[in-house]
């Protein structure tokens, strides 16, 4: 069914260079466009004229399209080639980059970063097959070490490259510099990238469009359920019923048509390997802690301590250079036999240790040199996750079964991402109400040491020139507002907690399982 050599799409010298380069470049402008628009959206409201709940499909319509795309990435290369369909989602994405940057009302921006995250979307998978196939198979765990860079310091990078260029141009700018990349990128991959020999394409009537349809269906309302549901007050609205029944139902009907569907759009036959059902659980999780780390560091150095958000950005840069220095380290260990299943563990352990310490750390008045040694800490617990989840959940798969696989722990890493942000967020929320009741149970009025309180703070106000009715005024707004202070700040040692709680019972699971060969052979990816 495939008549050519994998080893023939393997390069060596310059070659290899450049389709490295091209790879870890798309994945990384990919990714870092999920988190780059996050410090934009109040310049986007003011500009658009639009809300909160609206600008907040900027970043919804991207994710959606996102998920949806990962895993028909494979079957997408089999009816394209490989290097076509590569070319032509730079392509997409670039133009509508352009488009993003050029939109005159708020649909219009949603509707471009739609567009924009089909093209994106199925950057990723395929960059990790390029990179992966240009390399021989001795030298394929560092290439998986090299995409993740990408993968783990693109969200890092969104946040601070954004805010710079807010700060000092204009939002349209943040999808400008996507054009100059795109155009140089599509032309190195028409001229250096091999596309593999795929078997015969389908005829239209053969295309599983149901499928297509099921999985847009399951995983588009999924996603707007996790983006909206907290802000939407979860199952009291109607609108996050009827989409989370969506969903479900969804989800059973795709199910059932791939497994009886003559020609699936997506593979879930692969999942009867074992490792490969841990694999997506453990990127599942990986993607929980990485963007959920993500998200809640910045939103706490804003929210509490009041950074800018080019400082809240530039403070997970050590971080990111941590993991990168650790990917090769993690690629020679799995050349030499280093069994995956071990590497997890001790990258769980020390994402644990990360969220304990910073549990331990976050004060109302906690500063940089305070979160700088956890973070890297961090850095070094995503390091040991990343290449080995990957191969752990690939190294019992065969031939055309890697490329799903590949796609499946694509998908569920992004996914992750999204249940991470809104679960989190949720906690917050409930964390902060219940701290807050516990705190004003203590604050009795009557307490001397509670009036001691606010009348020296209304003394403080007088000496200011406050009157002394509106010195007491500003006095219980005073107390007000650091009990509100102190109630975010407990919500989030909360969160960090459970999370590495969530990471402390993951390692059981992973020691558990059986250990497939390290060195695997992804030159079959997405055949």
């Amino acid at each position: 069914m495939i008549n050519n050599d994998p080893d023939s799409l393997v390069e060596y010298g310059y070659r290899r260079v450049i389709i490295t380069v091209i790879a870890v470049l798309c994945a990384l402008l990919e990714i870092v466009d999920t988190t780059i628009v996050n410090v934009a959206l109040n310049n986007m409201r003011g500009s658009l004229g639009a809300t909160l709940t609206d600008v907040a499909w900027v970043i919804t319509a991207y994710a959606i399209a996102n998920v949806i795309v990962i895993p028909m990435t494979s079957w997408l290369s089999q009816q394209f080639g490989r290097r076509n369909y590569f070319a032509t989602s730079i392509v997409i994405f670039t133009i509508a980059s352009f488009m993003c940057g050029n939109a005159s009302n708020i649909w219009e921006l949603v509707a471009f970063r739609f567009i924009q995250g089909l093209g994106g979307g199925a950057l990723l998978v395929t960059a990790q097959t390029i990179i992966t196939e240009s390399y021989p198979i001795a030298k394929r765990g560092m290439a998986q070490a090299i995409y993740g860079m990408g993968v783990i310091i693109g969200p890092t990078l969104g946040p601070p490259l954004g805010g710079y260029i807010v700060d000092h141009f204009s939002w349209p700018y943040i999808f400008y510099i996507n054009i100059p990349i795109g155009i140089i990128a599509t032309i190195l991959t028409l001229t250096f990238i091999k596309s593999p020999k795929f078997g015969e394409k389908l005829k239209a009537s053969q295309v599983d469009w149901l499928g297509i349809i099921y999985l847009s269906s399951f995983i588009g309302s999924l996603q707007f359920v996790l983006e909206h549901g907290q802000q939407d007050d979860w199952f009291n609205d109607t609108r996050i019923i009827t989409l989370t029944l969506v969903s479900f139902f969804g989800l059973l009907f795709f199910i059932k048509r791939e497994l009886t569907y003559q020609f699936p759009i997506v593979n879930l036959r692969a999942l009867k390997d074992s490792n490969l059902r841990v694999g997506t659980m453990m990127g599942f999780i990986l993607g929980f802690g990485l963007y959920g780390s993500t998200f809640i560091v910045p939103i706490y150095t804003q929210s509490i301590l009041k950074w800018s958000a080019t400082d809240a950005g530039l403070l997970l840069i050590p971080s990111s250079i941590t993991t990168g220095f650790m990917m090769p380290i993690v690629g020679r260990l799995l050349q030499k036999g280093v069994s995956q299943k071990y590497m997890v563990s001790v990258g769980f352990l020390i994402f644990f240790c990360f969220s304990f310490w910073m549990h331990n750390r976050l004060t109302p008045d906690t500063g940089a040199e305070h979160l700088f040694w956890p973070l890297i800490l961090r850095g070094i617990g995503l390091g040991l996750l990343f290449v080995p989840i990957t191969t752990l959940a690939l190294s019992t798969l065969k031939g055309k079964n890697i490329g799903d696989g590949a796609a499946f722990t694509g998908m569920m890493r992004q996914l992750g991402g999204s249940f991470g942000i809104a679960i989190i967020t949720t906690f917050i929320s409930r964390f902060n109400q219940q701290h807050r009741v516990a705190l004003l149970s203590h604050l009795n009025g009557s307490d001397f040491k509670v009036q001691q309180r606010i009348v020296q703070m209304q003394h403080s106000f007088m000496a200011k020139g406050f009157s002394f009715d509106v010195s007491l005024k500003k006095a219980y707004q005073s107390l007000e507002f650091a009990v509100n202070k102190q109630c975010n700040v407990l919500s989030y040692m909360d969160v960090f907690l459970y999370l590495g709680i969530l990471f402390l019972l993951c390692i059981p699971v992973v020691l558990i399982i059986k250990t497939g060969k390290n060195k695997i052979d992804p030159a079959e990816a997405m055949h």
